[in-house]
């Protein structure tokens, strides 16, 4: 048992940004960990431990909870069916936000298209969830009764709130792992509430990229992302801008030469299979993003309705996952054009490297490349999604004959072939600029090499005219010192030389010699660091020679000591 000093470990999350991408936890992205949202030092909910009720709750028919005045148990989601979630797992999780910091002023809309039973898609219009009109709201929820041919209905959720995720959570049964992957960006996929013969839910979460062009929207956008670079407003000046960027993979990168920018999306996903019909709900991100709205994939999904390639597909296979690849189809979309526009900055790069050898230029082509390794596991992680899908048995398909199971299959392995073979062909496109951007760089470093060179050699040539200079001037002095030698004796003002002067040559000695060998002995001691040791006070420095014989008669001593003890062991030897 913890000592009471010991506080409990509550890993609190901060406050989100609400224009950044969180990065992702992937231990808690999916039911098969049975501890959702509780790290190691987290304790465990002592109440929920010991609680006596099942850990599975019997399902509602949501009208006896709704009688009698009772808002209905929407209002009690994700605990009143996930009573594993606590309230500090709902907290961490992100969910809590999301039920309580929503915006109270815009409405929630359901962008709704059904999916009949001949293949078309149809559209019952929005249904508006109004703050303050939450009762109502899931009433019609409830209440709501699809006609009889719909096969599909796809739900996009544009600005959720928090009554709205609790009704889809409770009318749908939905494991509340889809929200928290949702709002944490954490690429998730699972398969869970399996019935055979009946149906099951899937779930895909995955973030994928997308070019953009506003020009406006990339600087508020890449402040936000990045508040450490000073400014985005040269965006379209030609000097490279990337150099002052911190370097962040989940940050938007900037493709100044054609004015594009590379930012991060979110494709969430949760499909119910069910023999009397499926429902998709896609989730939209409510942050300050250019992500992919409810409003433009409703419009997206509606429009691949009218594609005659698939509508042959709707129309003779029963399997609503075929719906789910459409949407999977819009992020292979975006993959596609950002990896063109990126191409293209990378052609621009190599132009200017050619044309000039700018340092800032490795700077640049170091973060694109950091960002090029990012690219390269979301990419991957694509393609195991698609596996994912085309591997996952849907049960809802048991009820019909073999031949129309066999059918369906054959369809859905030829569709997740083809998704396969565009996200292999993005990553061989990928490897090829990864190959491009070595290559630029490789250029770089040459140029600049090839510029030092340059330099070093003018610098040489610099040096060997000064140096032939000075040994002209060397050889002038030469010359001339034997001469000046002379005329300073000649000029010495002693009677030697000038009988009427009162110094002599003694005299000139007395003084020269002793000047002489202080100024030797001041700068020995001044360049003794070969004798002394390193922070050797200057007083100690003075007495040098007196330090040179103390260490002669120690290396004397230590040699006498040797010999004498060799001596003795050979004296020891003759006697044994």
């Amino acid at each position: 048992m913890r000592s009471k000093q010991s506080m409990p470990s509550v890993q609190k999350h901060p406050k989100e940004d609400k224009g950044r991408v969180p990065h992702s936890s992937h231990r808690h992205a999916s039911p098969s960990a049975p501890w959702p949202w509780v790290d190691i030092e987290d304790e465990v909910d002592r109440e929920q431990l010991e609680s006596p009720l099942p850990p599975i709750p019997p399902l509602c028919d949501h009208k006896s909870c709704a009688s009698e005045g009772k808002k209905g148990c929407w209002t009690g989601y994700p605990q009143s069916r996930f009573p594993n979630w606590t309230h500090r797992q709902v907290v961490k999780g992100r969910i809590y936000a999301a039920l309580t910091e929503y915006s109270k002023e815009i409405p929630c809309t359901l962008h709704r298209v059904d999916v009949n039973k001949e293949g078309f898609f149809i559209n019952p219009g929005p249904l508006v969830v109004k703050p303050g009109n939450e009762r109502k709201a899931w009433d019609q929820l409830i209440g709501d009764e699809r006609p009889q041919e719909t096969r599909v209905r796809a739900i996009f959720i544009e600005n959720m709130s928090g009554p709205v995720l609790q009704m889809l959570g409770a009318k749908y049964n939905i494991e509340p792992f889809f929200w928290s992957s949702s709002l944490g960006w954490i690429p998730s996929r699972f398969q869970e509430e399996i019935q055979p013969g009946i149906g099951d839910h899937i779930t895909i979460t995955l973030t994928f990229l997308r070019s953009m062009s506003s020009l406006c929207d990339a600087v508020q956008l890449s402040a936000a992302f990045n508040k450490s670079t000073a400014s985005f407003t040269g965006m379209t000046a030609p000097s490279t801008l990337l150099g002052k960027q911190m370097i962040d993979p989940h940050s938007p990168l900037v493709l100044h030469s054609n004015n594009r920018l590379l930012v991060l999306d979110l494709l969430s996903v949760h499909l119910i299979r069910n023999v009397n019909g499926s429902t998709i709900i896609s989730f939209h991100p409510s942050l300050n993003l250019p992500t992919t709205t409810a409003r433009f994939l409703h419009e997206r999904i509606r429009f691949a309705g009218q594609s005659v390639y698939w509508q042959n597909i709707f129309q003779k296979s029963p399997d609503p996952t075929f719906v789910l690849l459409t949407f999977v189809w819009h992020a292979m979309y975006a993959w596609d054009e950002a990896l063109e526009n990126l191409y293209e900055h990378i052609c621009s790069l190599e132009t200017r490297v050619i044309e000039t050898s700018e340092m800032p230029l490795t700077r640049e082509l170091h973060i694109i490349r950091a960002h090029h390794l990012h690219y390269a596991s979301l990419l991957d992680d694509f393609g195991k999604h698609i596996n994912f899908i085309r591997d996952t048995h849907n049960p809802a398909l048991d009820h019909l004959t073999v031949e129309e199971r066999h059918f369906s299959r054959n369809i859905m392995e030829r569709e997740c072939a083809n998704l396969l073979m565009e996200s292999k062909r993005l990553k061989s496109e990928l490897y090829m600029q990864e190959r491009r951007l070595k290559n630029v760089m490789g250029l770089v470093f040459s140029s600049v090499n090839i510029d030092d060179s340059k330099m070093m050699r003018e610098m040489t040539q610099a040096a060997a005219r000064d140096s032939a200079a000075m040994k002209q001037i060397a050889y002038l002095t030469m010359v001339f010192l034997p001469a000046s030698f002379v005329a300073g004796v000649f000029g010495m003002n002693v009677v030697e030389i000038n009988p009427t002067s009162a110094g002599t040559l003694p005299h000139y000695f007395a003084v020269a010699f002793p000047l002489t060998i202080l100024t030797a002995w001041i700068i020995i001691a001044f360049q003794s660091k070969y004798i002394f040791k390193e922070k050797t006070t200057f007083l100690k420095r003075l007495g040098w020679p007196a330090y040179l014989l103390i260490e002669k008669r120690k290396e004397m001593t230590q040699k006498k000591d040797v010999s004498h003890s060799h001596t003795g062991i050979e004296l020891a030897s003759m006697a044994g």
